[in-house]
């Protein structure tokens, strides 16, 4: 594993398990799944555990897996405090304690502000008096690290990190978000001020592994035969001012392969080749996506039930590879649930909209979406297939 230093010149590893994304069964973690996979990165070196307050079951997960095998002191925890949701100093008191209380930790080694998107949010923790708040909690050694995590426009992002003394700050970026968001110009302003970035989203919600046939077969062909997910995790590490990169791995194939690559990548490492074959891979999604969402599910839950991300992922996966088995794949996995998640649910209420951290216009999208996801012979095949086999699983 290949370690870079945080503003105090403590090693993390570049590569950093993102926590969002655990499996489950049914609504809860698969707690033995994520276990064996924790366990197995730790083992070879991953060090940086990144989860958030609103991720259902993560901190729970995590800090059990710590404390039950005794690794709390062996890696460093991220978690953060849910801006949006504070309205009052003994909310933030109340939220701190209670995630402390999840992780089963005295101290955190990482906190963010969760998902700043304009700079009137950290005005509005201010008055509620963050900063005296992070003060207090860094004296006393509960808080490490402080810094903040963001989705929203260049310049707003350059304004918040002027202004507070960040430790370190968490961004979007992986190669087709190269200039949208804090993008490269916020990379390198958070580098010139020393304060270390974190990357979230490197792989674009997966985007980047199921690439368009056409781009998987110029990878397969060139010199180097990068897999898709390597080919988007060594673009971010040839960046020296990327400091750690997370992935939300949920397999031990997943991560041996992340760790493999990690243990290899260096800054500086691509060649003029390799930057070619980025830019090809570029032009070929570009000329596929439909919609630009990254299924980080900040839209959900959707007060009627409908699976934004859900749709949207097929929706892309018919213009990616074959309209007839994205359709096909759509059907078994959406149309089969109990609760299905139909675009059809939508009371068009633009909840999705407020929270969206790419600032898309879901419900345009879903209406596009639905309509080619479900045209007239499916629609009527899905609701044949629900009335006869939901019905036999509830007889069962």
């Amino acid at each position: 594993m290949n370690y870079r230093k945080d503003k105090n010149g403590v090693e993390i590893s570049q590569l950093g398990y993102g926590c969002m994304r655990f499996s489950r069964k049914g609504s809860q973690i698969d707690f033995e799944k994520a276990e064996k996979e924790i366990l197995a990165a730790i083992e070879q070196g991953v060090n940086y555990f990144d989860t958030a307050y609103i991720y259902p079951g993560s901190e729970e997960c995590l800090g059990k897996i710590l404390k039950k095998n005794n690794l709390r002191e062996k890696v460093y925890i991220a978690t953060k405090l849910p801006q949006y949701l504070m309205r009052t100093p003994e909310a933030i008191d109340k939220t701190f304690n209670e995630e402390l209380s999840r992780l089963q930790t005295t101290y955190i080694d990482y906190y963010l502000m969760h998902m700043f998107t304009d700079f009137s949010e950290w005005e509005k923790l201010k008055a509620l008096g963050i900063e005296d708040w992070i003060r207090n909690q860094k004296e006393k050694g509960i808080i490490k690290n402080i810094g903040f995590s963001y989705h929203g426009e260049t310049e707003m992002f350059l304004k918040i990190l002027d202004a507070y003394d960040w430790d370190f700050c968490q961004i979007q970026y992986n190669y087709l978000d190269e200039n949208t968001q804090a993008g490269k110009k916020g990379l390198l302003a958070a580098a010139e001020k020393g304060i270390p970035v974190v990357i979230m989203e490197p792989l674009r919600g997966g985007k980047l592994v199921n690439l368009p046939e056409k781009a998987k077969k110029i990878l397969a062909e060139s010199e180097k035969k990068y897999t898709p997910a390597e080919l988007g995790l060594r673009w971010l590490w040839n960046q020296k001012e990327v400091t750690c990169v997370l992935s939300g791995m949920n397999s031990i194939e997943m991560v041996n392969e992340n760790i493999r690559i990690a243990s290899d990548a260096t800054p500086d490492s691509f060649n003029e080749k390799d930057f070619e074959i980025v830019d090809e891979v570029k032009k070929i999604i570009k000329e596929k996506e439909k919609v630009g969402c990254t299924g980080c599910r900040y839209c959900m839950p959707c007060p009627k039930g409908v699976d934004i991300p859900g749709n949207f992922y097929y929706y892309n996966l018919m213009y990616m590879e074959k309209k007839t088995g994205a359709r096909i794949e759509f059907a078994q996995n959406m149309g089969l649930r109990k609760e299905p998640g139909f675009v059809s649910q939508c009371i068009n209420c633009g909840k999705c909209e407020q929270h969206c951290p790419q600032h898309l216009k879901i419900r345009d999208f879903l209406k596009q979406a639905d309509k080619e996801l479900r045209p007239l012979p499916y629609k009527v095949v899905i609701n044949i297939a629900r009335k006869f086999l939901l019905r036999d699983k509830k007889n069962k």
